[in-house]
């Protein structure tokens, strides 16, 4: 990877000239990609502190799901996308563990969190459903931020656009800022979310709202993206997108439709 991508927008007449290492500790250098990765880690931390506060969870329970969540899901979000990429760093594997060059694979990263947090859960004591819904909100802002650590990489776009707002990097065809679309998506997601979970009607209700809007919004921009991890044809990330939606609002459906009959019952 050069020292310097050059992001421009042709449209809008801006242009970044961006640096992939933000500064060096003795021979280690620190990237850009590594920093805003960690600072939308630190919002949720802190955003998933206040709320479990106002939820009344545990704080010593959280960081027990905290730890757990946050080793399994680093660890998954690489080696899912390792896996999906074995033919190149089969042939490179000092490679595998160079996170801060790019390559975590959001779907692994979820996967492993779910499984860390289960066990984080169970050591803390902490309802499994309240965190998931806490946790879908922490994934909202990270997930939000983190996109940007594809844009000063030059990574993770879109094919070839004749929009207004389309990029050029390092002087090639304009393309799809997919990073923009994807951190958008999730912003606006975390902020309706945020507003709605004060009346939520039910524990995990937050969190299969976030896998239906995510999912939506995923499987869209996944088609989009020219970086797609493949099974033969199909874009593994765009089926598990489409899968996760419809399988949320599925049990979204049975779950108001569950509360109706219960109110009209009481009635």
């Amino acid at each position: 990877m050069s020292n310097f991508t050059r992001v421009y927008f042709p449209g809008l007449g801006i242009d970044f000239d961006l640096p992939s290492v933000a500064f060096t500790i003795g021979s280690y250098d620190i990237h850009f990609y590594g920093i805003i990765i960690a600072f939308g880690f630190m919002l949720a931390v802190l955003y998933g502190g206040r709320m479990a506060y106002k939820w009344r969870m545990s704080l010593d329970g959280m960081t027990d799901v905290l730890i757990w969540g946050t080793v399994f899901g680093i660890v998954c979000a690489r080696a899912y996308y390792v896996i999906f990429e074995w033919g190149y760093y089969s042939a490179h594997p000092a490679e595998i563990v160079q996170i801060w060059n790019g390559g975590l694979a959001i779907y692994g990263g979820i996967i492993g969190a779910l499984i860390g947090a289960a066990i984080g859960c169970k050591v803390g004591k902490i309802d499994f459903r309240n965190l998931l819904d806490l946790g879908a909100l922490g994934l909202l802002i990270g997930q939000g931020i983190g996109r940007w650590g594809n844009f000063v990489n030059g990574e993770a776009h879109g094919g070839p656009t004749t929009l207004p707002w389309g990029m050029t990097i390092d002087g090639q065809s304009m393309v799809h800022p997919t990073f923009l679309y994807e951190s958008l998506w999730n912003l606006a997601g975390f902020v309706l979310l945020h507003f709605y979970s004060k009346k939520r009607r039910f524990k995990g209700e937050i969190a299969l709202l976030y896998a239906a809007w995510y999912g939506a919004g995923r499987a869209w921009i996944e088609g989009l993206r020219t970086d797609s991890l493949y099974i033969g044809s199909v874009r593994v990330s765009q089926l598990l997108a489409i899968i996760s939606c419809i399988a949320a609002v599925a049990v979204l459906a049975r779950q108001y439709h569950r509360i109706k009959v219960a109110k009209a019952f009481y009635v």
